[in-house]
């Protein structure tokens, strides 16, 4: 099988050695089982006429670790390859929805492409958590001060999010009768001008979030709890101990199989929820991690063999594979 891995600019600066990201385990594991992989960046996709193209590196395998060859190859038809996996990482922005446009041209029925970019496009992390409203804490959508100031005065304490970023980017808490409330809000807002998710904090935070895992309509059975860094009230520090082993409640199994079922149905296969509360406060789509690493070690699996069997498993499925 011939694969091709859309990777962030940094991830692509530290490939090797990189075993704290979901993309290594998963090309690891397709190399293992002699797949050929290239790697690239969204800067690096084209189009020519009708057809999509990229420049991309060969990877290979080597004392269980990963290279990638640093000649960037000439330019190959991204239909030469029967799996795509779209995983750059946010910002969603311009340059981020432009390469999703590139795929438009490419044939479904000659490459798979995981998670679908047009799919990705069409769903944000933030702002579509809300098709699960019902799972969320109460929240609102708005750049209005008015209304932001109204939901703080009736929650007593908020969390105010940017809807392109990720890793906690921009994520501010909010307290009610803070100095600072007008500052922050017209900060978040740019002036009421720009868009945010606004939640109700949960108490659970300072537990940290849980990340449940999707693969298909899904459920994997292990998840981790992610602790706050740095005495942050919030995630954004990926160190071994800052991820602590959790459990999956049937309750929440119960609840959040309808969503990963959801997901499946719109071209999302791949995907994670952030969980405070059994409540769901973001849905990870464009490069959901999987903290392989890290389950590994807390459960004695090898969760990445799993991954991969489901991503062969559904490109078997969906297109002849050369």
């Amino acid at each position: 099988m011939k694969v091709l891995f859309i990777i962030d600019r940094i991830e692509l600066k530290y490939f090797e050695f990189n075993n704290l990201v979901t993309n290594f385990w998963i090309i690891k594991s397709l190399l293992e089982r002699n797949c050929d992989v290239c790697i690239t960046t969204i800067d690096n996709l084209c189009l020519e006429g009708k057809i999509a193209f990229t420049h991309c590196y060969n990877s290979y395998l080597k004392d269980e670790n990963i290279f990638y060859n640093k000649d960037l190859l000439n330019k190959i038809a991204i239909e030469n390859f029967d799996l795509v996996m779209f995983r750059p990482d946010p910002p969603v922005d311009l340059d981020y929805i432009n390469a999703t446009y590139i795929f438009d041209f490419v044939d479904r029925n000659k490459t798979v492409i995981l998670n679908d970019p047009k799919s990705i496009r069409n769903f944000n992390e933030k702002l579509h958590a809300s098709l699960f409203s019902d799972l969320m804490p109460e929240h609102i959508v708005t750049s209005s001060f008015s209304d932001i100031l109204e939901f703080l005065n009736k929650n007593d304490e908020i969390i105010l999010k940017p809807l392109n970023q990720c890793f906690g980017g921009g994520v501010m808490y909010l307290k009610k009768g803070d100095k600072n409330t007008a500052v922050i809000i017209n900060q978040m807002t740019k002036n009421g001008t720009q868009i945010v998710m606004v939640q109700k904090y949960l108490e659970g935070a300072k537990y940290g979030d849980k990340r449940v895992l999707f693969l298909g309509d899904k459920v994997l059975p292990y998840c981790v709890q992610k602790v706050p860094s740095n005495n942050d009230f919030k995630f954004c520090e990926h160190s071994d101990s800052n991820i602590l082993k959790a459990v999956l409640s049937d309750s929440e199994l119960e609840k959040f199989t309808p969503v990963a079922k959801k997901l499946n149905s719109m071209g999302i296969c791949m995907a994670g929820l952030d969980v405070i509360d059994e409540k769901i406060i973001e849905i990870n789509v464009t490069s959901p991690c999987y903290f392989i690493k890290e389950i590994n070690g807390h459960f004695g699996v090898n969760i990445e063999n799993d991954v991969t069997d489901f991503i062969m498993s559904y490109v078997s499925k969906t297109c002849k594979v050369s």
